[in-house]
């Protein structure tokens, strides 16, 4: 479930779980005004999806660094819930989130065949 340290990808899932922070973190405003969502709890979900992403983000270096980055992808999604443009958003993120996990893969495949 892991990329190997020299995988070019690790960068580029950690660029996704920043960009979700700024992402979540936008997302309180656009709840509070336009979806009508109690102030409380905008900031109590999309600030928990945020705190979740920055955390899978340190630990990505970590097997269960992996783990939490999909946790994130849900919650991402599961912010849709409250405000419905989130699903799309979310959609998007996970998407990203899946495509470089599963070229990741490959590099690091490809690169232990040429090892052997």
């Amino acid at each position: 479930m892991r990329l190997s340290a020299r995988n070019p990808m690790r960068s580029v899932l950690l660029s996704v779980l920043i960009f979700e922070v700024i992402v979540f973190a936008l997302a309180v405003p656009v709840m509070i005004f336009v979806s009508g969502v109690p102030t409380r709890n905008a900031v109590l979900v999309a600030g928990g999806a945020a705190l979740l992403a920055l955390v899978s983000s340190a630990t990505l270096r970590k097997p269960w660094g992996y783990v939490l980055g999909w946790v994130t992808q849900a919650a991402a999604l599961s912010l849709g819930l409250l405000t419905s443009t989130m699903f799309i958003v979310g959609a998007m993120f996970a998407g990203l989130w899946l495509i470089t996990v599963v070229l990741g893969r490959r590099l690091d495949e490809r690169n232990a065949a040429r090892a052997e």
